[in-house]
């Protein structure tokens, strides 16, 4: 509950009773919280004050309201580490989600220039071209298409890229892979994309690239997804050098 004499702010405090409550499922994903006329006899507080802390959240995506309805729980966003170098398979079963792709395209093809160049090939070179939408919990998460050298892999078929391909790659080809250089940046969505991902058209989405090393410094790997920004987020520690 919260405290009137602390020097927090009472609409602070309520917010994050409200996130405590979510956390400990007390509110759930697509459930209507109390009205501002319970919440503010609940902390006995003004409805103004309950209407900042509802506003607060609804403007950081913890609450969406629905017009005529209420205002609801939104999907929590998954917290993606910048450390670490994980596969998306990997990632949601550490948080206890059942990963799953829709394969969209799985061809060999000549290497586009710029991924010809990150991959460090010769001019002749195939890739892989393998574009996919990955689920988390049966819900469209981003859609991600990958190029790796077919030289490299030739035995890859659809059967091994409808699952991990670090699993494939570490377990299967005995290759240990290294590092990535990963770049982030602000997108919209485009109509395609909007549907693939179930979104509203021109959401805002997250374009992320990885490059990828083994252990012995050879590339094998160039990414290109385009993440839900209202599903997924990013988070970092940083020191001061």
């Amino acid at each position: 509950m919260i405290d009137k004499q602390s020097p927090l702010p009472i609409y602070y405090q309520i917010e994050e009773d409200i996130k405590q409550r979510i956390a400990d499922d007390d509110y759930r994903s697509g459930d209507m919280i109390p009205s501002e006329r319970e919440l503010s006899e609940t902390y006995d507080v003004s409805r103004m004050t309950v209407r900042q802390a509802v506003t607060n959240m609804v403007n950081e995506g913890v609450l969406f309201r629905e017009k005529g309805r209420g205002t609801f729980v939104a999907d929590q966003k998954i917290e993606q580490p910048l450390q670490g170098m994980t596969s998306f398979t990997e990632d949601m079963r550490s948080r206890g989600m059942e990963a799953s792709s829709r394969l969209l395209q799985f061809e060999r093809v000549a290497a586009p220039f710029d991924v010809l160049r990150k991959l460090q090939l010769h001019e002749e070179a195939e890739v892989y071209k393998i574009e996919r939408i990955r689920y988390a919990d049966q819900r469209p998460m981003a859609i991600e298409t990958t190029f790796i050298p077919a030289a490299m892999f030739p035995g890859l078929d659809e059967r091994v890229v409808q699952g991990s391909l670090y699993d494939y790659i570490e377990k299967s080809k005995q290759k240990r892979i290294g590092k990535a250089s990963q770049m982030i940046e602000a997108t919209i969505a485009d109509e395609q994309q909007s549907s693939l991902l179930e979104v509203p058209a021109a959401s805002a989405i997250l374009h992320i690239e990885r490059n990828s090393s083994l252990t012995d410094g050879t590339p094998f790997e160039v990414v290109k997804s385009s993440y839900r920004a209202d599903r997924y987020k990013f988070i970092s520690d940083i020191y001061r050098a």
